[in-house]
């Protein structure tokens, strides 16, 4: 009996694994905000009520905390989006298009949150949204509901998972209807 309970046991562990402790939003955002940001590739979808199929681009972006943010879009067009503080640079066809988000304040409210979780400042995500954390440290999503109006006029809900210190899927509901989903994969040594 003990012999077959033991088999049974190690069975159960090796199936399902040791147990991960919970993780809690301050350590998650404590995690975040060591993470020196670095560069990742990515690939974007766009669902689009108006179309069938989903817009898909690829490229490579790059973070650099508190306020730096670079997106270049390889495929299916060059495109080279830089956000440095409150100016986004967008760069296509030889054409740059520079815009100052504090003529925004709904797009500069949207992009301050994506820094702030990034930066894993958290009173600065809650000043915007409720925040749902839900994982442990080797799979995690944080669920961000804007609680400010300027915000929910554009976004329903943004779901963020990740794996330790490190965000690898950004999900986008917007007020729309329409839908982005942001996929990163770290490169390494970045």
């Amino acid at each position: 009996m003990k012999l077959r309970d033991g088999l049974l046991a190690l069975i159960l562990y090796a199936l399902l694994g040791p147990a991960s402790a919970a993780l809690d939003l301050n350590q998650l955002m404590a995690d975040l905000a060591r993470h020196p940001g670095g560069r990742a590739t990515f690939t974007e979808r766009k669902y689009l009520a108006v179309l069938d199929k989903p817009v898909v681009s690829s490229g490579e972006m790059r973070f650099s905390p508190p306020a730096h943010m670079e997106k270049r879009t390889l495929s299916p067009h060059p495109e080279v989006l830089v956000l440095d503080k409150d100016v986004v640079t967008l760069e296509r066809d030889k054409r740059r298009l520079t815009l100052r988000l504090d003529s925004q304040p709904e797009a500069l409210a949207f992009v301050d949150s994506l820094r702030a979780l990034l930066a894993g400042d958290r009173s600065a995500l809650e000043r915007s949204y409720a925040l749902q954390l839900v994982g442990d440290t080797q799979k995690w999503v944080l669920h961000l509901l804007p609680s400010d109006q300027r915000i929910s006029a554009l976004v329903l809900r943004i779901t963020v998972s990740g794996q330790g210190n490190q965000v690898r899927s950004i999900e986008y509901l917007q007020a729309d209807g329409d839908r982005i989903v942001l996929d990163l994969l770290p490169i390494a040594g970045s």
